[in-house]
């Protein structure tokens, strides 16, 4: 792990200017992400961007850890900036990925220094790359998108004169799939980089209309993409890890009873099994034909059911660990995580001194058990109430660490871990977004 050794709990300054990468980089940047995709054959249309000229904007689709590879492609020969989660930072170094061209952001976390830092990029003359729906796609599908990005785009072309870009990536997923980035599939990987719309007509166009116009063209469906195309994606162990996201059984109705090995994804209850094709179909042993796309909306569904009912709360035994800034990540030890109608709420017990309090700790003196006297201990209680964020960041197998959810303030960002058998990303993230958007 990225462990933070000095264990120094400041926050990363966000205000701090984005660089212009330096020109002797960009060869090193383009060969490098020309060897990441080559396997792939990656193939990038552009349309209607012959006359478009830094500074812009772009949004992009971000289906899997290629995109990092396909966006300085796509844009080459600029020097872009991108806002980058606070991960890239503590892995790369500030001062590396900094001089990438990276913003530094908090997922699902309000800032207005990341408006200030894509204004100063633009006045730079550079191209800013987004990525809306701020983690990777769970099964290939697209992700929830924030509400704003009309009003955003409208802003930057009112201010800075910038047109709207959109970059759309295929196969990224397909080769990588979030709940197994470990095993990379063979397949083939394209992208489309097109002028959406001018500075003029962002300026002269209504947002909710620029809003539904973004949508359309960041939403995707990685499987009907690759059968209309009839592709096949091949590699060892097709299917380890889609229990995480499919952990439902399909047949006997059963939560966090699925288990994934190799090809095949089974249920420990009822003992039925099915095995996914190199095309991204489940075939059971009779040879019926699954969808994994359908198979999660049914969970989603089911999910959405049971809270109509009734609301839920739920508790689970974690491990923390936080992520203050580029060092790295401090061990917080174990705690409890709470998910009710409101949000998370996590508790953790903490016995040292940091150099840093960040303002969302609120805390509670222990006594000493012996004496009853206050001791050094102290009990942290942290609220991430649902209606702050559009959604859940889920992670599968971070660094090899198994399943957890990620939940962002401005002063650090908490990675939570359990071995909890009912404890699943996907389920809270469904959990999560049913009270945001209720």
């Amino acid at each position: 792990m990225l462990n933070n050794k000095k264990e120094d709990m400041r926050p990363y300054d966000m205000k701090k200017a984005p660089m212009k990468t330096p020109k002797f980089m960009m060869p090193l940047i383009w060969s490098a992400c020309w060897a990441m995709t080559k396997s792939s054959g990656l193939k990038i249309h552009k349309v209607g961007m012959d006359s478009v000229k830094p500074p812009f904007l772009v949004f992009a689709t971000h289906q899997g850890f290629s995109d990092y590879y396909i966006a300085p492609l796509a844009l080459k020969p600029y020097r872009p900036n991108y806002v980058s989660d606070m991960e890239g930072f503590a892995a790369f170094g500030k001062t590396l990925y900094r001089s990438i061209g990276c913003i530094g952001k908090r997922r699902y976390v309000p800032d207005v220094t990341v408006i200030q830092n894509i204004s100063t990029a633009f006045e730079m003359g550079n191209p800013v790359v987004l990525y809306p729906e701020s983690r990777h796609s769970n099964v290939g599908t697209t992700a929830i998108l924030p509400s704003n990005l009309g009003r955003l785009a409208k802003h930057f072309a009112r201010y800075y004169n910038t047109p709207l870009v959109i970059l759309s990536a295929h196969g990224s997923y397909l080769t990588n799939p979030f709940w197994d980035e470990e095993h990379t599939r063979r397949g083939k990987m394209e992208a489309r980089l097109e002028l959406l719309y001018t500075a003029k007509e962002l300026i002269n166009m209504d947002a909710d209309d620029i809003q539904k116009k973004i949508e359309e063209k960041l939403t995707y469906d990685e499987y009907d993409w690759q059968k209309k195309r009839n592709i096949p994606f091949r590699g060892k162990n097709l299917a380890q890890g889609l229990h995480l996201p499919l952990y439902q059984c399909r047949n006997c109705k059963s939560r966090h009873t699925m288990i994934s090995k190799g090809d095949y994804i089974g249920c420990k209850s009822c003992k039925k099994i099915w095995k996914l094709s190199p095309y991204g179909y489940l075939f059971d042993r009779e040879g019926h034909k699954n969808s994994i796309v359908e198979w999660y909306n049914w969970e989603m569904g089911n999910v959405k059911k049971k809270l109509d009912i009734s609301p839920t709360r739920r508790s689970f035994k974690v491990h923390i660990e936080s992520l203050p800034n580029e060092y790295g990540f401090i061990n917080l030890g174990e705690g409890s995580l709470t998910v009710d109608k409101e949000g998370f709420i996590l508790v953790f017990d903490i016995d040292k001194n940091y150099n840093y309090i960040p303002k969302d700790w609120k805390y509670t003196s222990l006594p000493d058990k012996s004496s009853g006297k206050s001791s050094k201990k102290s009990r942290i209680t942290i609220t991430f109430p649902h209606k702050t964020r559009e959604s859940l960041q889920t992670e599968y197998n971070y660094k090899g660490r198994g399943p957890a959810i990620v939940l962002s303030n401005l002063d650090a960002t908490y990675y939570l871990y359990s071995d909890d058998k009912d404890f699943n990303p996907t389920e809270l993230q469904f959990i999560s977004e049913y009270y945001i958007y209720q």
